[in-house]
């Protein structure tokens, strides 16, 4: 089990600085956390490098950007990015002349993928095939990544991979239901997961979101020898979830999401952080709040625990600036409706007896249930049609609150970082906030 080790008091140290060097390990998409980490580097004053994916061409072969697509990904990152594919997983990778795991998968059904089998002997060659491939990539760009950063600087690592889900027709639909049904169309997350289609899901979740922070702390072991021989000091640090302390009933309490379908692969995370801890190296996986995002949207109901942030806002002394925000949240929903009210049926949605059940901390990730997705998706849906418009949501501007919140407390930690994992909750969030603002 993993304790939870929160963060309690804003860092203050900052051993980055101009010069210094800046690596987003991952590659950058839209709105996400680490677009706050990359505000503080430029901030600093740090040189920024980032790597790509890559891009498939039209026989789905993994290749380097093209000139206009590095441009456009340069320009976004405003920095310089390293052109070698970095695509994690190995739904995609085969030994030459065999069929990829996505391959196998085509001909799952809605009526036959409970019951289809995969060949797993099949299924290790191509993750075998997978991992050499990504780990052969992750050398050469951390050998081209060496050439950048001059002796003695400090050098951050940041990790954003996640993620996984082969992309087959199949899964779009038995997603829906999972993460969106309730009533006829439940579908439950045991079935999923106790399925060879599942099994797939939570092996390349497990390369994409966890191993590729060890490949990256084995493939820049090199860098991380050279700079501390010249004085100078390498950090790394991922994304992590593992739920969130939010206001419940006046005071911080621990809750989650549900069903987490990442989870096992997320706490398989933290672990390669503890174990690079325990060898001397600065890694530490930071589990943060909730949030919307492009990737997160599928999960209905992952939102609902933003809303006590207006609360904690006020809670930690955010005075005349929180007043504001809630303003700002008052003039998003329609006419007549009170922003007040809406955070009542919130208060009373965290104290259903289905809701509580699922403040588990021992137990998680726990699976979905018939139950829980009435109340939780329900709710979901209730309050977003309270909205003057669906596409302009409270949640959206809390989530950029929390985005704004993190980035400097990662940053700041990461100087003299206290564990391997670290929970950021609504109370160090909204006290960020606050020491900014007012």
């Amino acid at each position: 089990m993993t304790e939870i080790t929160s963060l309690r008091d804003i860092p203050q140290k900052n051993i980055f600085r101009k010069g210094d060097t800046f690596v987003l390990f991952g590659e950058l998409f839209g709105r996400g956390y680490v677009n706050g980490l990359l505000d503080e580097a430029r901030k600093a004053g740090m040189n920024i490098v980032g790597m790509t994916v890559g891009r498939r061409d039209e026989n789905m072969a993994l290749r380097p950007l093209n000139a206009e697509e590095l441009a456009e990904a340069e320009a976004n990152l405003g920095g310089r990015i390293i052109n070698v594919p970095l695509m994690a997983g190995f739904d995609l990778d085969a030994p030459p002349g065999e069929p990829t795991p996505t391959a196998l998968l085509a001909d799952m059904t809605l009526k036959s993928w409970q019951e289809d089998k995969l060949d797993w002997a099949q299924i290790e060659r191509c993750r075998e095939a997978g991992v050499a491939r990504f780990t052969a990539s992750v050398a050469k760009a951390m050998a081209e990544l060496d050439t950048l950063i001059p002796d003695g600087s400090n050098v951050y690592f940041a990790h954003t991979m996640a993620g996984g889900i082969p992309k087959v027709k199949v899964f779009l639909a038995i997603a829906n239901r999972i993460y969106k049904g309730r009533g006829e169309r439940f579908m439950s997350s045991r079935a999923l997961l106790d399925s060879d289609l599942g099994k797939l899901i939570l092996m390349n979740f497990d390369e994409v979101t966890a191993n590729t922070l060890q490949h990256l702390i084995d493939g820049s072991a090199a860098i991380r020898a050279r700079i501390e021989k010249t004085g100078g000091q390498v950090r790394y640090s991922a994304y992590g979830y593992h739920g969130t302390e939010i206001l419940i009933d006046g005071k911080y309490q621990w809750q989650t999401y549900s069903n987490y379908t990442q989870g096992l692969a997320k706490m398989r995370l933290e672990n390669v952080a503890k174990a690079a801890w325990e060898k001397g190296i600065k890694a530490t996986v930071f589990n943060c709040p909730e949030i919307r995002t492009n990737s997160s949207d599928i999960f209905v109901g992952v939102e609902l625990s933003l809303f006590p942030l207006l609360d904690a806002l006020k809670k930690e002394g955010g005075g005349a600036w929180a007043e504001e925000q809630w303003k700002i949240c008052q003039g998003l929903l329609e006419d007549g409706v009170s922003l007040q009210d809406l955070l009542d049926r919130i208060a009373a949605y965290n104290g259903d007896t289905t809701s509580v059940q699922f403040r588990n901390f021992d137990a998680w990730p726990m699976d979905n249930t018939p139950e829980l997705a009435e109340v939780m998706i329900g709710t979901s849906d209730d309050i977003t049609k309270l909205h003057k418009d669906r596409k302009e949501l409270i949640t959206d501007h809390l989530s950029s609150l929390v985005l704004e919140g993190t980035g400097p407390l990662m940053f700041h930690e990461m100087s003299e970082p206290k564990a391997p994992v670290i929970w950021l909750n609504h109370d160090i969030i909204a006290r960020q906030l606050v020491s900014v603002h007012n």
